[in-house]
């Protein structure tokens, strides 16, 4: 049974007209972004004569472990893919050299990885996204290295004798094994022995990997448990970074408020994990109303300053969550309606490698398998619905760069609405996360009088200064602009 349900607009705030007293200026590029995160070692493997021992069959069960031979090259020859999706950044995760098939261990801070290609595979692959304009940034893991790091290794040999004594803190000698760490490391982790980054030397020798990997033309980079580290360290690293690319974007990894690290002197914006969570609770587990989620999104936007919510990366899944059609238990309407909310808020929207075919796994190693290029396995109707969607973004600014307003708070039926808008054109989104079909009376406060969902064609007209009957399709949404 079809609902009708009159919503009066709500007088909320216009976000964009909020005064900022941040001093934060983030990249202009990056507002326009549309990221792809890549886990090199499970995107494509372009070059077999790299794969490591006991490399296994692409397609098999991800383990902590194992390796199926994923490499840069293997990016390289699918970038008209992501061309095709309206991909226009990308997000890897680390590429140094490291003894584990994701990278977090680095033994070499100035080497690509043996198993993902050379320096000079690394250039072509900027090169080539540059060409296709596609931004390209890396995973910053300065906060600790492997055990095979030189510097950890010559303690291991050298013990207080080490000229590197000074780079960790150990606790006594010899030392311990990763299993039993006599050493500071991260999360008690062994084999991840912890960088006294404000030393001196160290500090240095980070500063110069920065600046030798920026002289590539990268194009910025996303930094690994930046919380562990000190914001003096982030100031003047972020210094360094700019003066070499003033339009290079820093992007920490915090699940919590970053406020402390968005005051203008560190990171331009956070992976966005608090937007996740907001959208778990609203469209995965049921645990908010619509009042609640928007009072949750509102929270986000008001603890950071605008230029970073502008330049958040907006992420509904990463190398470190379960699927999120996973969470779901493979509902993709219910993923579509969340992808629709994702792909028309503020915030730079990003696309965990897979999720656009229907790719599934839990929690991680089994996030991270191998993507699936296999056309017949793929969910075509939910990566036409991406590409629709992000199509619909790079095409329409106000969806961009626009500001914010709520529109519509309906408990009782689950429809969420919110404007977007700009000095020159504006666009209501409006939200089913029910499983009824809706009709919607909006109350627009423009003067125009005929109005298109551009998700279908539908046109509306403006009757007594109402938008009648807008027909909301289950688990679903419309997105109406003016015509004009």
């Amino acid at each position: 049974m079809k609902l009708i349900i009159t919503i009066l607009l709500l007088t909320q705030f216009l976000y964009s007209q909020q005064e900022s007293t941040s001093m934060l200026t983030v990249p202009d590029w990056v507002k326009d972004a549309v990221w792809y995160q890549i886990f090199p070692e499970r995107f494509a493997n372009g070059d077999s004569a790299l794969d490591p021992p006991g490399v296994e069959p692409w397609g098999a069960k991800p383990k902590r472990q194992n390796y199926f031979g994923g490499d840069l090259k293997g990016i390289i020859d699918h970038l008209e893919y992501l061309q095709d999706l309206g991909i226009n950044a990308l997000y890897l995760n680390p590429i140094f050299e490291s003894n584990t098939n994701h990278k977090y261990h680095a033994s070499d801070y100035y080497k690509i990885d043996d198993n993902f290609g050379t320096e000079e595979t690394f250039k072509q692959l900027l090169n080539e996204c540059h060409k296709r304009n596609i931004r390209v940034i890396i995973d910053g893991v300065f906060n600790h290295t492997g055990r095979d790091f030189f510097a950890f290794d010559d303690i291991i040999k050298n013990e207080k004798s080490s000229k590197y004594i000074n780079w960790y803190k150990v606790h006594s000698f010899p030392v311990g094994p990763a299993d039993k760490p006599n050493y500071e490391c991260w999360w008690n982790h062994g084999d991840l022995p912890k960088l006294m980054a404000d030393t001196p030397e160290v500090r240095q020798y980070l500063f110069d990997v920065t600046k030798y990997w920026m002289k590539t033309g990268l194009d910025g980079w996303r930094l690994d448990v930046p919380n562990e580290m000190s914001h003096d360290f982030w100031i003047q690293w972020r210094k360094l970074v700019k003066a070499e690319n003033r339009d290079a974007y820093i992007v920490g990894e915090l699940w919590e408020d970053a406020s402390k690290w968005l005051q203008g002197d560190q990171f331009d914006a956070v992976m966005n994990y608090r937007f996740r969570n907001a959208v778990l609770d609203f469209f995965v587990n049921s645990l908010t109303n619509v009042t609640e989620f928007d009072s949750a999104l509102e929270g986000v936007r008001e603890d950071y300053p605008e230029e970073a919510t502008y330049a958040m990366q907006n992420l509904i899944g990463s190398h470190d969550t379960e699927r999120f059609l996973t969470l779901l238990r493979g509902d993709v309407d219910k993923m579509k309606v969340a992808v629709l909310f994702q792909m028309t808020y503020l915030g730079a929207p990003m696309v965990y490698y897979g999720d656009e075919i229907g790719m599934e796994g839990g929690k991680d190693p089994d996030c991270r398998r191998t993507m699936e290029w296999e056309q017949t396995r793929w969910n075509k109707d939910l990566r036409d619905w991406y590409k629709k969607l992000i199509k619909l973004r790079n095409d329409m600014p106000v969806l961009r760069r626009g500001g914010f307003r709520t529109a519509i708070i309906d408990d009782e039926h689950g429809i969420y609405g919110f404007w977007r808008e700009d000095d020159n054109d504006e666009a209501i989104v409006i939200i089913n996360n029910e499983e009824m079909e809706q009709r919607v009376v909006v109350l627009p406060d423009v003067e125009d009088t005929e109005w298109l969902d551009v998700l279908n064609g539908v046109k509306y007209t403006t009757t007594g200064n109402e938008i009648k009957d807008v027909l909301v399709a289950p688990y679903s949404g419309a997105v109406l602009v003016p015509v004009r």
